[in-house]
């Protein structure tokens, strides 16, 4: 199983977990497992159409899929997963 590292704003979906084991060797399919697992992740990362957001990068041992297969990259047992929702937002500086 892949190691999937959970953000902090996904962690409440996951019972608060920083990492969790997901079966898959490609990411569809780790991402189909962890939202068979955790639907409320599912909620959070794909829109009605069943499309992943565009704010929503995902990274297999820190490469981003988007260069290689998309979700069609194979994850092996002792890959690691990384989901990022971008954040928007924040302050601007004053002059």
């Amino acid at each position: 199983m892949s190691t999937v590292r959970v953000p902090p704003v996904l962690r409440a979906a996951v019972g608060g977990v920083r990492e969790l084991s997901v079966p898959g060797s490609t990411v569809a399919e780790v991402l189909a497992a962890l939202y068979a697992a955790h639907p409320e992740v599912r909620a959070q990362l794909v829109s009605e159409s069943g499309e992943l957001h565009r704010f929503v990068n995902i990274y297999v041992n820190d490469e981003d899929v988007r260069l290689h297969e998309w979700l069609e990259t194979p994850v092996g047992d002792t890959d690691t997963l990384l989901i990022l929702p971008a954040m928007a937002g924040g302050a601007t500086a004053s002059r």
